[in-house]
């Protein structure tokens, strides 16, 4: 049995506490590997060797530590194949999808190799007689990031990346469900040069995470995952001197516009409904088409989408999967029991996936795409996240209707609107109380350098993530004002090319 262990010091390190979970592949339900579960004592090891390594590693200059960066960011494209087959294999997204999520991943990269523009502070001469101010943006020291299954690419290179950049040592908790991609990015890390302690990564379970939550040497934790989850984190860290990103759940709306083109919309929102089998916290899990023709025609045409729809394993010979399992058989039950919870709730069951006949999928984590209509806001199909391949059709009457809708409902993360109306589109994003917003766009995570976060119960803390908030998460400021006397001024020659 293979037994992924933990990344410390620059090498794989065996865990010793006796403590395991296991690991399945989700297209074949059988166990692929078990991984060792950290210590509260292994933990603190951890910690330790990152509190170590920051004070050496917050001393390299910026450029050195950008060059190291592309120097992964190279590694990692060279790599891509071997890293998105590791994806699908634990996680079960198609193979093309799983290279979509190493390339938003790289982006933030690409990004963080600009840290010695993005650290620069403010200066300010004369603020009085012969006195200057200017401000240096410097790193935190030691930070945690804690990542979901459902990204363990891409969350993992929204967190580290910038924090390294930005002159932090950094932990990673990736998800027990699918670790092996984290720990392969630990050893490309290493091979691009990062020096031993530097990036770290703890295989664990809520003992290894309460303590990266209230050790006084981490400064910093970032995390994605579940609302109650998050606001456990946000509230453990806060509560000991830690700044806290926490991102937590979604129900995310796509309203469709009587005049916006239905085919566009319609593609666009089984892509975004069902790909990835739902497992994505941006994924449309309710449309909101206003008028009754508009709904009536929409209904007929995901009907037509969902008859065509190809489920089957993540790696494949030939063409890709449109959607590939679920990630363990109790997310699978979770799934079929709120398809259940929609019929009890008065819902219409339009498409039930659980009837879908699924071909050479064996006993993998299957299950085809669900479509429900007449949705109505209060059913828990419709207030909770399903986080599965479940799609409500909620009818709205008007415009303002569908906002309202919308803004009642706990969570912000994501929406989008289909429309060929520029004026809607305009007032829309005025409007609607939520983080990130599509326009035409069914999927609106913003590119690496904006910040990715939603409004209400979908995020916790003040920043969000990657772009100019994520360097500013990851760094603290510090003002100087100066004032220099009078003195002897030495005038001497050099002509010699200043360098790094």
């Amino acid at each position: 049995m293979n037994t992924i262990q933990h990344y410390l010091n620059g090498a794989l390190t065996e865990g010793q506490s006796g403590r395991f979970a296991t690991v399945y592949n989700p297209a074949t339900g059988e166990q692929s590997a078990q991984v060792a579960l950290a210590s509260a004592d292994e933990t603190r090891q951890a910690i330790g060797i990152a509190d170590e390594a920051f004070k050496r590693w917050s001393r390299v200059t910026p450029l050195r530590r950008a060059r190291i960066l592309f120097r992964f960011k190279a590694l990692v494209e060279e790599h891509a194949d071997e890293l998105a087959r590791l994806i699908s294999s634990e996680h079960g997204k198609v193979f093309s999808d799983a290279k979509g999520e190493l390339t938003r991943g790289l982006e933030v990269v690409e990004f963080a190799c600009g840290i010695p523009h993005l650290q620069k502070g403010e200066h300010s001469m004369n603020v009085g007689t012969g006195v200057d101010s200017y401000s240096l943006m410097q790193p935190v020291g030691v930070c945690a990031g804690i990542s979901p299954f459902n990204f363990p690419a891409m969350v993992p290179m929204w967190m580290f990346p910038i924090a390294l950049a930005c002159g932090n040592t950094f932990i990673m908790k990736p998800s027990e469900k699918d670790p092996s991609t984290p720990m392969r990015l630990a050893e490309l890390l290493t091979e691009a040069g990062l020096p031993e302690g530097v990036f770290n990564v703890v295989n664990g379970d809520k003992e290894s995470v309460d303590v990266l939550l209230t050790d006084e040497r981490v400064q910093a934790v970032s995390f994605v995952g579940s609302t109650p989850i998050a606001e456990y984190i946000y509230a453990t860290a806060s509560q000991h001197g830690k700044r806290v990103q926490a991102l937590g759940g979604a129900k995310n709306h796509m309203v469709i516009m009587p005049d916006a083109d239905l085919d566009q919309a319609v593609d666009a929102l089984m892509g975004a409904a069902y790909g990835s089998a739902g497992e994505r916290c941006m994924a449309i899990s309710v449309a909101v088409p206003v008028g009754e023709e508009t709904a009536n025609r929409l209904r007929e045409k995901l009907v037509e989408k969902l008859g065509t729809l190809r489920v089957g394993p993540g790696l494949v010979d030939g063409p890709d999967n449109d959607m590939g399992p679920l990630i363990t058989a109790d997310h699978l039950d979770k799934v079929r029991d709120y398809i259940g919870v929609g019929v009890e709730e008065g819902a219409e069951l339009v498409v039930d996936g659980r009837e879908a006949q699924l071909e050479g999928t064996g006993q993998g984590y299957f299950i085809g795409g669900t479509l429900f209509d007449h949705v109505k806001p209060g059913m828990r199909i419709h207030s909770e996240e399903i986080f599965g391949p479940v799609l409500a059709i909620s009818r709205a009457e008007s415009f303002d209707d569908a906002v309202a809708m919308i803004n009642d409902h706990e969570f912000g993360n994501g929406t989008a609107i289909f429309t060929r109306d520029g004026d809607a589109a305009r007032q829309y994003c005025e409007q609607i109380q939520v983080g990130m917003v599509g326009v035409n766009v069914p999927i609106p995570v913003p590119m690496a350098f904006h910040s990715f976060g939603g409004w209400k119960r979908s995020l916790f803390g003040p920043l969000h993530m990657h772009g100019s908030d994520g360097v500013r998460f990851y760094t603290r400021m510090k003002t100087i004002t100066q004032r220099w006397p009078s003195g002897i001024r030495e005038e001497t020659n050099s002509f010699t090319m200043p360098t790094h």
